[in-house]
């Protein structure tokens, strides 16, 4: 059976904070039989999915129109080698670039995003501003192989992102 830690992050959410570093740590710290349940004030699709590839499957539940209770479980025992491997990868760098594209209208942040993150090295973070959640863009990310993390901010119109440019070479040393 599976135990599980609580970590709430719905405060610093409302805050306009970032909790990605402190859910990764918090990852990196468990147990290897351990599960984590997290609350949130959204469904945290990027984390689900860069959690699912790291073997962690997931049950969300909506508790109300702000509050998510996400249980992650681990597939299987992790390896006492993974912790620090996870912990590293799970720093992700300050970003190269900042980018304020909440005056522009669609598909004009989308473009530029995708643009820049084409001259970018392997492994450099691009954060911007966005007047509304970027659905489409997920869509682009995904296709190229890129890492993301994103929500709103405390008022609940500019929505945060950040991406890591990643390349095929290496998801398939990190697989």
């Amino acid at each position: 059976m599976v135990q599980f830690r609580e970590l709430d992050v719905r405060q610093i959410l409302r805050d306009g904070g970032m909790p990605f570093q402190l859910i990764m740590d918090t990852f990196a710290g468990l147990d290897p039989d351990e599960g984590l349940k997290l609350r949130a004030i959204f469904e945290p699709v990027p984390l689900i999915r860069q959690l699912e590839k790291r073997g962690y499957s997931h049950v969300a539940k909506r508790l109300a129109d702000d509050d998510w209770e996400i249980d992650f479980v681990p597939n299987k025992p992790i390896q006492q080698s993974e912790p620090a491997i996870a912990a590293t990868e799970a720093v992700w760098p300050e970003p190269v670039w900042n980018l304020d594209l909440t005056d522009l209208a669609p598909p004009e942040p989308m473009e530029r995003i995708l643009s820049r993150l084409e001259t970018m090295d392997d492994g450099e973070v691009l954060f911007a501003l966005l007047n509304r959640e970027p659905v489409f863009l997920f869509n682009e990310l995904k296709a190229r192989g890129h890492e993301w993390i994103g929500n709103f901010d405390s008022s609940g119109k500019t929505y945060r992102i950040m991406i890591r440019t990643t390349t095929g070479d290496q998801n398939n040393a990190g697989a």
